[in-house]
C-alpha cells in the first residue's frame, strides 16, 4: 500500500481532508500520496507565519545557521533514497538526480554561511558636510516579512532549496508551495526542518493545488513573492500584485554560440560534447538548456556533424538506470506539446537532422537546422530535448542572433579570445554569460537570473537574501568622531 506523505504546517506534520496521486511519467506507477491542505489549514499556516516575523527576525544567527547545516548534513545521509524519490517523482536520469540533490546539499550549506555573516552593518560617517557633524549612520538589512515560495516540477529539490535556505538564513519566515507534479522531494525538506530547533510558524512546506494559489499570492501577510516558473504564470502574478516585492525566475532560450577561433577538432568535440549533453539532459527541462547553437560559417560545417553524433549518442530509457542520459518529460502532454512545435517547424521548411519521435512521455534528441525565425520553437522555451542549429558571418551576427529573442537567462560563448568575452559580457542581453562552456552552467552561489522577459530580481544565495530584506539605516547623534 502506498504511504501518504504529510504536509508540514507551520514546522509540524498534518494531513488534509483529501490527497491527490503522485505518478511516475516514465511508467505511470503510483510514487506516492500527497496530503492536500484544507483553506482552515492554509489560513492556520499564514497566520503563524505572521504572528512570528518579529521574533523570527530577531532570532540570533547561530540558530539559523546550525538549522541550515544540519539539513545540508541529512541531505548529504539521505542522498541517494531523496535521488531515488526524484527520480521517481519526475522522470530524471538516477545520475543528474543525484547531482541535483548534491547541490541542495551545497545550497543550504551556503545559507548557513551566509547567515552568519549577512547583515553585519555599514557604518557611513556623516559629518562631510556642516549639519552631519557628530553623526553616524549604520545600515542594516533586515527582512520585508513573510515569504511566499512557489518552486517547479524540473529541479523538485534545489529549487525549493533556493526559496527556503534563503529565507531561513535572512530570518524571514516562508511558505512553500512546491510544484503539483513532484511535490515529495520537497516534503522531505520538511522532515530535515523538523528537526531544528527553527520556531514554529517560520516555516511551513503546503502542497496546494495551482487553482487555489491566487487566494496565497494575494495575502496582504505574504509581502514577498519568490516564484520560478513559466512567463505567463511569473507576470500574471507580477501584475496581480504590483505593490508587492515579487522575484521571478522565469523561462529561457538557451543560446551557445561558437565562434571562429574556436576551430580546432579538440574545441569542436568539446563543444559538441557540452551542447549535446546539456541540450538534452534533465530532458531539456531546464530554464538554461541549450536550446539554440550559433556557429559561425568558418566552423558550421565542421561542428554541425559533430554535434549530431554526440546528440546520438545520448542513451535515452528508464530513468532509474545508471546508464541512461536523457528520460521522460514529466508528463505525456509536455512531450505532445513538443512534437507539436516540432512538427510546426518542420513543415515551416526547417531540416530535422535527427530524432523527431515521440513514445508517450518520451521524446527523443532532436536536432534542428534552417528553421524560420517566425516558428514557435524558434521564440519560444521549448522545454524538452531538441536543439536547433544556425549558421552566422562574425561575432556581430552572432550576438544579434541570442539577442533576438525575447527571453535573457544565460548565454554561452566558445572562444579562446579575452576581448571577445569582455565583449560578450557588455552586449548579450541576458544575466549571465559563460566563456567556454554552454549556458547550462550554474553554480548555486552566484547570482542568477533574467533580463527582458526572464525574469526580475536574482537568486543564488545571497543574492536572493537581498531580495527578501531592505536596507534600514540608524543615524547616531552626538559622537565624537
Amino acid at each position: 500500500m502506498t504511504s501518504t506523505h504529510a504536509f508540514w504546517l507551520a514546522g509540524r506534520q498534518a494531513t488534509g481532508e483529501d490527497t491527490f496521486d503522485v505518478t511516475s511519467p516514465w511508467d505511470g506507477r503510483l510514487v506516492g500520496k500527497a496530503a492536500v491542505p484544507t483553506d482552515a489549514q492554509i489560513e492556520e499556516a499564514v497566520a503563524a507565519a505572521h504572528a512570528v516575523r518579529e521574533d523570527f527576525a530577531a532570532t540570533p544567527a547561530h540558530l539559523r545557521a546550525a538549522a541550515l547545516d544540519h539539513v545540508s548534513r541529512r541531505l548529504t545521509e539521505r542522498t541517494e533514497e531523496i535521488a531515488q524519490l526524484i527520480s521517481a517523482e519526475n522522470g530524471k536520469p538516477i545520475k543528474w538526480a543525484r547531482g541535483e540533490v548534491g547541490r541542495a546539499v551545497s545550497v543550504f550549506r551556503f545559507a548557513a554561511e551566509e547567515a552568519r555573516r549577512f547583515n553585519g552593518g555599514e557604518a557611513q560617517r556623516l559629518d562631510t558636510d556642516a549639519g552631519g557633524q557628530g553623526r553616524l549612520a549604520l545600515t542594516r538589512r533586515f527582512p520585508k516579512g513573510v515569504v511566499l515560495g512557489i518552486a517547479p516540477f524540473n529541479f523538485p529539490l534545489n529549487l525549493c532549496a533556493h526559496k527556503i535556505a534563503p529565507a531561513i538564513a535572512a530570518g524571514a519566515p516562508i511558505i512553500l508551495k512546491p510544484a503539483p507534479a513532484t511535490p515529495l522531494s520537497g516534503l522531505i525538506i520538511g522532515e530535515l526542518l523538523a528537526e531544528t530547533d527553527l520556531p514554529a510558524g517560520s516555516w511551513s512546506i503546503l502542497p496546494v493545488p495551482n487553482d487555489r494559489m491566487p487566494a496565497l499570492v494575494q495575502d496582504e501577510r505574504l509581502p514577498v513573492i519568490s516564484f520560478t516558473g513559466s512567463e505567463n504564470v511569473g507576470y500574471a502574478i507580477m501584475d496581480s500584485v504590483p505593490r508587492k516585492h515579487c522575484t521571478l525566475e522565469l523561462g529561457g532560450n538557451g543560446a551557445a554560440v561558437v565562434l571562429g577561433d574556436y576551430a580546432s577538432d579538440e574545441d569542436l568535440d568539446w563543444a559538441a560534447t557540452r551542447i549535446a549533453t546539456f541540450s538534452n539532459y534533465q530532458g531539456g527541462q531546464s530554464c538554461i538548456s541549450v536550446q539554440r547553437v550559433i556557429a559561425d560559417a568558418s566552423v558550421y560545417d565542421r561542428l554541425l556533424p559533430r554535434v549530431v553524433a554526440a546528440v546520438e549518442a545520448q542513451v535515452t530509457g528508464d530513468p532509474g538506470d545508471d546508464k541512461t542520459d536523457v528520460g521522460p518529460l514529466v508528463s505525456e502532454d509536455a512531450a505532445r506539446r513538443v512534437e507539436a512545435w516540432v512538427k510546426e517547424a518542420v513543415e515551416a521548411g526547417a531540416t530535422l537532422l535527427t530524432g523527431g519521435d515521440r513514445d508517450g512521455a518520451s521524446y527523443a534528441p532532436t536536432v534542428l537546422t534552417d528553421v524560420p525565425a517566425d516558428t514557435t520553437i524558434s521564440c519560444e522555451e521549448v522545454f524538452g530535448p531538441v536543439l536547433t542549429v544556425q549558421k552566422v558571418d562574425g561575432e556581430a551576427e552572432a550576438f544579434a542572433a541570442v539577442n533576438s529573442s525575447k527571453y535573457g537567462l544565460q548565454a554561452g560563448v566558445f572562444t579562446h579570445d579575452l576581448q571577445v568575452a569582455f565583449r560578450a559580457h557588455r552586449a548579450l542581453e541576458v544575466g549571465g554569460v559563460v566563456i567556454g562552456d554552454v549556458p547550462s552552467y550554474r553554480a548555486d552561489q552566484m547570482p542568477y537570473g533574467g533580463a527582458k522577459q526572464s525574469g526580475v530580481g536574482r537568486e543564488g544565495v545571497r543574492f536572493a537574501m537581498e531580495d527578501y530584506t531592505y536596507e534600514r539605516v540608524l543615524v547616531l547623534t552626538g559622537l565624537a568622531l
